[in-house]
């Protein structure tokens, strides 16, 4: 996450500083770079600047520009590597089996829209959207991330207003369910409840904390990364408050987790049709980008293992192996999603394991080991008491999070038709 390292002595820092800041790269997709697979796999899951290709030297002229900010190493201990990368490797890997979840239920909700009434399961809708992931993860790269981030972007506002629409639309019509807004549950079920909610929203807005960007961004980097926050915080607290707010104010504490849900009764659309089948598309288009990109550290750590860098890119050597493992890893993915099929559960999961301690307490424990300010100073003790109280939560948060997904699978079962 911030352990990011300087760049060998023998690369021009000043070229590398132009590079993109944060690039996914798959093993074998271009063959004869210079760069070790070993090392562009452990840049790719510590999530560090991408490693610049060996360059003649450039001709005398101004100095490069200074480290700082540009692939400095900001972590000295050396367990980092270890600690971090395996939990930002599961991060992204539940991304991928969260959002496979999410896109077969909405094929699952489009389906019904189509033909009220059908049968088919929910399983049967995760596996296709599982093939269908297949073909996208062949892609040998995906260079073009900020396109993909902004149709993102776009996407999200237009079904996050079509889900605001629907909720006004049902809360003022004459089919609006009752309304009950009272906290359900005894004592014991509401602390639970609270720090699955914590983790939940640590999935939420974790995102736009990523430190390891900012080491990234050409100085000065504090002004743009403010900058930076300031726009991903207001794209976040419009789209996440609004549905939020207009899903409990129409629905009450029967607001599903996937709040889309509550637009279809015994099967049929309480809402137009039209408003429903908006809202479902935009959400499966968003994510099959969503989930192809998330795939790509689980790509790049088993083509490591498995492809030769020597052979060509569309080689039979590194056509093959790819092939597999992709298709395999996407297999394992789809299969966890159609056998707990619990949105919700997944988000908590993900935000107390992976963003709380990468997010919060990290960074804290991170810049006293870094800059080491005076332990009798207030900055210390201050990122100390951050870094204990998150990593508390976050424990307590897991634990939480399990509770509940085993919960909802003695309810449904697996493979539960939700």
């Amino acid at each position: 996450m911030a352990a990011l390292r300087v760049p060998p002595d023998d690369v021009d820092c000043g070229a590398a500083a132009a590079e993109p800041a944060v690039r996914v790269r798959g093993a074998g997709v271009v063959g004869g770079d210079g760069v070790p697979r070993r090392r562009r796999r452990r840049h790719l899951l510590l999530l560090q600047p991408p490693l610049p290709r060996p360059r003649a030297p450039r001709a005398a002229g101004p100095p490069p520009a200074p480290l700082q900010g540009h692939g400095r190493r900001h972590t000295r201990p050396g367990w980092a590597r270890y600690y971090i990368g395996p939990i930002q490797f599961m991060v992204c890997f539940g991304a991928v089996v969260a959002s496979t979840l999410l896109a077969g239920q909405s094929m699952k909700a489009i389906y019904l829209i189509a033909s009220p009434g059908g049968a088919i399961k929910l399983y049967v809708f995760v596996a296709i959207f599982g093939v269908f992931l297949v073909i996208l993860a062949q892609l040998p790269s995906f260079h073009s991330l900020r396109h993909v981030n902004l149709v993102s972007l776009l996407l999200c506002l237009s079904y996050s207003l079509c889900a605001v629409a629907g909720c006004v639309y049902l809360g003022t019509s004459d089919r609006a369910p009752p309304k009950d807004y009272s906290i359900v549950g005894d004592t014991h079920a509401r602390v639970y409840g609270v720090f699955n909610a914590l983790a939940v929203i640590a999935t939420t807005y974790g995102n736009g904390i990523i430190p390891e960007i900012q080491a990234t961004v050409a100085a000065p980097v504090t002004g743009k990364m403010f900058k930076g926050l300031c726009l991903c915080y207001a794209v976040v607290v419009t789209t996440f408050f609004s549905v939020a707010t207009a899903g409990y104010w129409a629905f009450g504490n029967a607001a599903q987790g996937l709040l889309l849900n509550n637009f279809m009764v015994d099967g049929r659309p309480v809402i137009p049709v039209w408003l429903l089948l908006m809202a479902e598309l935009f959400t499966l288009v968003q994510l099959s980008a969503t989930a192809t990109v998330y795939l790509q550290p689980t790509n790049e750590v088993l083509e490591g293992l498995l492809s030769d860098p020597k052979a060509g890119q569309y080689a039979a050597r590194n056509v093959v192996p790819r092939l597999v493992s992709r298709t395999l890893a996407v297999a394992f993915g789809t299969t966890i999603a159609a056998m707990i099929p619990f949105f919700g559960d997944m988000n908590a999961l993900i935000g107390a394991f992976g963003f709380m301690p990468l997010d919060f307490a990290v960074p804290a424990l991170f810049y006293n080991l870094t800059f080491k300010p005076s332990k009798k100073g207030f900055v210390f003790w201050l990122n100390t008491a951050i870094a204990v109280v998150f990593s508390a939560v976050a424990i307590v948060a897991s634990v939480a999070a399990v509770r509940q997904i085993v919960l909802d699978a003695g309810t449904y079962k697996l493979f539960a038709n939700v």
